[in-house]
């Protein structure tokens, strides 16, 4: 792992010699600057019209300043399936914006967290010394916080994805807002549950540690408690070494739950495991929502085993941070907020939002996806 790093290491310097590809303009001296042109995508059912509209009002004010050259670098965990549309989404961004500028992260998920938060910061720490402007990351809590203030009080501007590092001094968040996002979900599974008494079981986070998967997870708790259902929560464990190990202690749960179990909410990109517990159980009528669009929650979907799954619009994570950071840099922090004001909580916080999938929906929400690149 520290050797990979190496390499990308000494890799990155070129990496920010070369533009992205599809570059729209020309920033060189005394030559005639073509305007940012957005990518024509194909309206679909699915399209977040509001975002879409957010979007094309940033550029337009982006396309009355002076347009600059710009070096930025998007960080993510890693390339897996999850940030893959993250990446589609910033590359495609970059090169609209003639940027110059790459995506990394470890192409393997390895379960060493103190490495892999080792390697990114020495990639933040690297991106500054080799003038990035701009970073968009992925990050791991805190313990990026320190290199990302130094990075930014060496020139940087820094827009937080996914995840975010709230004790830093980054600019603006961008991503799903937790607590808003587990109100939806349980509110998704509301209608499919018979009247109170029963229990739901969530597959969540109970550990405060975590704040993101904490506060999804205490959205949709207090959604279903305000309706009158018993709550008990099962806390996920992600490892795919432990995945029956997960199943057999939820099925534990819902065996000892008084009253009985009615319905199954998952929280997170494991959330299928939800369906393989009511078949271990011998109920797998019962109603399970689901979060992300892993192809094992679609395979469940298909089967009828589980009603509806939650997307958190990666595509539109990676496709926003590059503007971000160039409205940053040719308008400024406040007027590229005050752009993005719908969407924005809080001064710092911008809500991209959920998609809710019902199970009935999935070729058309693919359709939607292919249609962007992000399948």
């Amino acid at each position: 792992m520290k050797q990979m790093g190496r390499c990308w290491m000494a890799a990155f310097g070129l990496a920010l010699m070369t533009a992205a590809c599809g570059s729209t303009g020309t920033y060189d001296a005394g030559s005639e600057v073509t305007l940012i042109q957005r990518a024509e995508i194909p309206k679909n059912e699915f399209t977040p019209v509001e975002l879409e509209a957010t979007v094309d009002a940033l550029v337009a004010k982006i396309n009355e300043s002076s347009l600059e050259p710009m070096q930025m670098v998007i960080l993510l965990k890693n390339l897996g399936p999850f940030f893959a549309p993250i990446a589609t989404g910033a590359n495609r961004a970059m090169g609209e914006l003639g940027v110059t500028g790459n995506v990394l992260g470890p192409s393997d998920q390895t379960d060493d967290l103190a490495k892999t938060v080792e390697l990114q910061n020495q990639q933040i720490a690297q991106a500054a010394a080799d003038g990035a402007e701009g970073i968009g990351i992925s990050p791991f809590g805190d313990a990026n916080a320190e290199e990302l203030d130094k990075a930014i009080a060496n020139g940087a501007q820094v827009v937080t994805l996914d995840s975010d590092v709230a004790s830093s001094q980054r600019a603006i968040y961008v991503g799903a807002l937790n607590k808003s996002a587990g109100t939806t979900a349980g509110g998704t599974l509301l209608p499919m549950l018979p009247p109170p008494p029963g229990t739901v079981m969530i597959h969540g986070n109970v550990g405060a540690d975590w704040v993101d998967g904490f506060e999804r997870t205490q959205g949709a708790r207090e959604v279903l408690a305000a309706a009158g259902y018993t709550v008990v929560v099962s806390q996920a464990v992600f490892s795919s070494d432990f995945e029956q190990f997960d199943v057999d202690w939820m099925k534990s749960q819902f065996e000892m739950a008084d009253p009985p179990v009615v319905g199954m909410l998952g929280l997170f990109n494991i959330s299928y495991r939800c369906a393989m517990v009511t078949e271990a159980v011998g109920k797998p009528e019962l109603p399970v929502v689901a979060f992300d669009f892993d192809p094992k929650t679609v395979e469940y979907m298909r089967n009828g085993r589980i009603r509806a799954t939650h997307t958190q619009r990666q595509y539109y994570e990676g496709y926003l941070v590059p503007y971000m950071l160039y409205g940053i840099k040719t308008i400024g922090l406040e007027a590229t907020k005050e752009v993005l004001a719908r969407q924005m909580v809080d001064g710092d916080l911008f809500n991209v939002g959920l998609d809710v999938v019902p199970a009935d929906k999935i070729d058309a929400y693919n359709t939607f996806l292919d249609s962007i690149g992000a399948n």
